[in-house]
């Protein structure tokens, strides 16, 4: 009976079958780090951030917000790609361990690194903040707490403790503020908008009119209740500026409006003029004693730019156009005032 006998292999051939497993051993291991690397790579450089229809969306972390937080909305909104790729950067970056509040803008094709990097970063998108015909700061505060984290509640109170600020500090406009400005910022940049606002030309023109600039604001609120029209704004202002320096009462209709604190009415009668407050030009002589809105820049610039007339009266016209006809003498002014008075009643407005 014959048997197999395995050939014997040579040191030659040994070697190079142990060089043969150790190559085979290097490939599986350069194989798997090659892939773990173009995981990781693509993790860090694919885009994550899909929005509807390529817009921007706006991303917002409240002050104290935590990383849990941050995943969280983001997978809210609907934008996240890969939760567990934002995850596995995040941590790698340390981002999980200091979150930045703010307003973040997430665009269409934003990859997981520019993503994470803008988050760690800090590095957030402004807010414009627009405010206008605003008539009390309560109601600026409202405004504003739509447009930044702070609350109105903080911003009046931020206000009300402050004997500097008033209604006349707030100069309307569209500023640029990051969505996380609290109520102590957003008052101080305010005070240093109007500070920037009364330069030294409005300055030298409040001076010319014997008036500070609290004075002139407290005026053109007045002037912005009188008109909706720019364009006459300047010859109202010539005319109250007429009655004040014969030191005669206003009689500005919007500050009764004001006093009753009865903002719908459209026809002030003589039952109007008996309410017994500082804001009641028709019993007080001179400018109330603070503004009844918060007067816009151009009724402010109206004033450092009033119209040197001799008007003394003006009443809206016949034609509820919003527009008014201006008189010098007082027979003159009550024609124009019984005409309007008869428009009135003919359109049944009667208060």
């Amino acid at each position: 009976m014959s048997s197999y006998i395995k050939p014997y292999k040579t040191r030659r051939q040994q070697a190079r079958s142990r060089r043969r497993k150790v190559m085979l051993f290097l490939f599986l291991i350069i194989c798997v780090v090659l892939a773990f690397f173009a995981k990781n790579y693509l993790y860090i450089t694919k885009p994550i951030i899909q929005t509807a229809d390529g817009k921007d969306v706006s991303f917002y972390i409240p002050t104290g917000s935590d990383y849990q937080y941050v995943k969280n909305e983001l997978v809210n909104l609907n934008v996240l790609k890969s939760k567990n790729a934002f995850n596995w950067l995040a941590k790698k970056s340390h981002y999980n361990e200091n979150i930045h509040p703010g307003r973040y803008i997430l665009t269409d094709g934003m990859t997981n690194q520019q993503l994470v990097n803008m988050l760690r970063m800090g590095y957030q998108t402004p807010v414009k903040v627009v405010f206008n015909n605003m008539r009390t700061v309560e109601q600026l505060a409202g405004r504003i707490s739509e447009q930044i984290e702070a609350d109105s509640t903080s911003i009046i109170n931020e206000i009300n403790n402050n004997n500097d600020v008033d209604a006349t500090t707030f100069i309307p406009n569209t500023y640029e503020f990051y969505w996380n400005t609290s109520a102590d910022v957003f008052v101080a940049k305010m005070m240093a908008e109007h500070n920037r606002f009364w330069n030294d030309t409005r300055l030298e023109k409040a001076k010319e009119k014997k008036l500070t600039p609290r004075q002139v604001s407290i005026l053109a609120s007045i002037i912005d209740k009188e008109t909706t029209k720019t364009s006459e704004m300047a010859r109202i202002a010539g005319v109250y500026l007429n009655r004040l320096s014969k030191r005669w009462p206003l009689q500005a209709d919007p500050t009764l409006v004001f006093a009753l604190g009865d903002y719908n009415i459209r026809r002030v009668l003589d039952v109007h003029k008996n309410i017994d407050s500082p804001y009641n030009t028709y019993k007080f002589a001179g400018l109330p004693p603070g503004p009844i809105c918060i007067p816009s820049i151009a009724a402010i610039d109206a004033v450092l730019n009033a119209e040197k007339h001799n008007y003394f009266y003006f009443c809206a016209k016949d034609d509820l156009s919003g527009y008014h006809v201006f008189a010098s003498n007082i027979t003159e002014h009550n024609r124009n005032a019984e005409r309007y008075r008869k428009a009135l009643n003919k359109n049944k407005i009667y208060k």
